[in-house]
């Protein structure tokens, strides 16, 4: 692999970055203009032919991102297990990745569920109306919560992108690697 890796990050940054801001808009923009319309039964299919179009670029964007991460991992590893931090922040990356794609996955679910229940009245695509159905309203207030972990979790993501990109400058991996052989001595003694 080369030295620079710019297509496994650029894979995985315009992945992270098209996962994390389609969510956003998707929370802001598509749920808010299907609060918008004016009958109450049409408003789910709204918000639902929004996130249909959504869903097969936010797999892509998903994709790459998880396909440029392996790459990075792959491309880093001696790095990750020898600097002192990198592996730790790897760590955590991967488990607010994890935590991500879960949500991501029963947010996809929930709205399955919010498809079928086209007609139902109600305020918005994830607020109910006091005659909203109590199995939709139930769905509605957990679909709620997950339209912002999403970006929440993926923001973390990008922020530790950020803590890796600082860990690779020269003077940081230096003080990195002399650090690890120190920190593992301890760990033993």
């Amino acid at each position: 692999m080369s030295e620079r890796n710019i297509i496994v990050r650029g894979l995985h940054d315009l992945g992270l970055g098209a996962w994390f801001g389609g969510s956003l808009a998707g929370a802001v923009a598509v749920n808010g203009a299907a609060a918008d319309v004016s009958d109450p039964a049409t408003r789910l299919r709204v918000a639902n032919a929004g996130w249909a179009r959504w869903t097969p670029v936010n797999a892509a964007a998903i994709a790459a991102h998880l396909i440029g991460g392996a790459g990075l991992l792959r491309a880093n590893r001696g790095r990750i297990a020898a600097q002192s931090g990198v592996g730790a922040s790897t760590v955590v990356k991967l488990a607010l990745t994890g935590a991500a794609l879960g949500v991501t996955a029963y947010s996809r679910l929930l709205g399955k569920k919010l498809q079928a229940a086209d007609g139902a009245p109600v305020e918005g695509a994830t607020d109910p109306a006091l005659n909203t159905p109590a199995s939709v309203k139930n769905v509605q207030r957990q679909l709620d919560v997950c339209q912002w972990l999403i970006p929440a979790l993926t923001g973390g993501i990008s922020v530790l992108t950020a803590v890796h990109g600082e860990q690779q400058r020269p003077g940081v991996q230096l003080s990195g690697l002399r650090a690890k052989p120190t920190q593992l001595l301890r760990a033993v003694g």
